[in-house]
């Protein structure tokens, strides 16, 4: 997953009230004619403590390893949060084969939102956290589960808010959430990239519909931390460059251009990776990457820092309402 590696490339081409000016989420975009061609939209405000309170459920849990107590006690609660939010869910279980040699239980967990509906748009994050600290600098923890609440938590506290959103203000337009299982348990450096994201992989060549087809979809992966930068990597712009191109315009329309920056960064071994190649779905990935290297994650990435107290209010709402304002828009045309 966030792996860097120069040799991808070759792999790849075999928003409780509503929102306001304040936010920078704005009900309407300006039309250069005076009759608007699409329905108005209005657009909820994303509640950053919801999500918030939803990472420090899931880190009450403890690790999320596959395979572990701790993990199925919390994908139990993420399916029941799901469904009390109206959602139709799926639970995709398969086995997953780590490059250790271990195999184990693992779930994708997929949340619909109006079925029925044949225009779709794919929310996604990963909810497993990593099996050992491996970047920790204390050797004697390296062997130890990670808390993962930027890694992990920080998407699924977000995709969470945004699924009680829609229960309350429902919108014109189906919508997945899809919890990817397994993504954060390969090895780091040069290891085959196959070992990476094997929820995503494995979502990607069993659709849980067999004719299922969305229009495009949004990761978000680290996106909870202090000041995140979100360039657009090389993957997402290759495969959905248009919708990269409109998801920043808008982030930087609102005001929020301090995060998501016209910077193109180089390409990540990521859950989009996967769905753009195999599933042929275009998915963008929205990570907070300082510069190109593995080194530009935040400090406490494949650490037992990364715990409740890396995650930032703030970076929660502007990647939340921003989410939260596509979806919206692009149920009435307006995106």
């Amino acid at each position: 997953m966030k792996h860097l590696t120069k040799y991808l490339f070759a792999f790849i081409i075999l928003a409780t009230i509503y929102s306001c000016g304040s936010d920078g989420a704005t009900a309407t975009e300006p039309k250069t004619d005076s009759t608007p061609k699409t329905a108005p939209v209005t657009i909820p405000a994303f509640n950053a403590d919801s999500s918030f309170a939803y990472i420090e459920k899931q880190l009450s849990f403890g690790p999320r390893v596959p395979g572990t107590d701790t993990h199925k006690a919390c994908k139990d609660w993420l399916v029941s949060k799901f469904k009390s939010f109206g959602a139709d869910v799926i639970e995709q279980d398969f086995e997953a084969s780590f490059y250790t040699g271990t195999k184990a239980a693992s779930t994708n967990i997929i949340a619909q939102f109006k079925p029925k509906m044949k225009r779709r748009i794919i929310l996604a994050a990963h909810w497993d956290t990593r099996m050992f600290g491996d970047k920790d600098e204390d050797p004697t923890m390296r062997d130890k589960p990670i808390p993962g609440a930027d890694d992990g938590g920080s998407g699924v506290g977000i995709l969470l808010e945004i699924a009680r959103l829609l229960k309350e203000y429902p919108i014109d337009l189906g919508i997945d959430i899809i919890l990817f299982d397994a993504e954060d348990q390969g090895k780091s450096g040069d290891g085959p990239i196959e070992y990476w994201c094997l929820g995503s992989q494995y979502w990607s060549k069993n659709k849980h519909l067999s004719n299922y087809q969305a229009e495009y979809g949004i990761l978000l992966d680290m996106v909870g931390a202090t000041k995140p930068t979100f360039g657009q990597d090389e993957y997402s712009l290759q495969f959905a460059g248009p919708q990269v191109r409109k998801l920043w315009d808008l982030a930087q329309r609102m005001g929020y251009g301090d995060m998501f920056v016209n910077r193109k960064t180089t390409g990540l071994v990521d859950d989009h990776v996967f769905v753009n190649t195999i599933a042929k779905i275009p998915m963008l990935d929205i990570i907070n990457r300082s510069t190109n290297s593995e080194s530009s994650f935040q400090k406490c990435w494949h650490t037992h820092c990364d715990d409740i107290s890396v995650i930032d209010k703030r970076s929660l709402k502007v990647v939340g309402q921003v989410v939260t304002a596509a979806i919206y828009k692009e149920s009435t045309g307006n995106f």
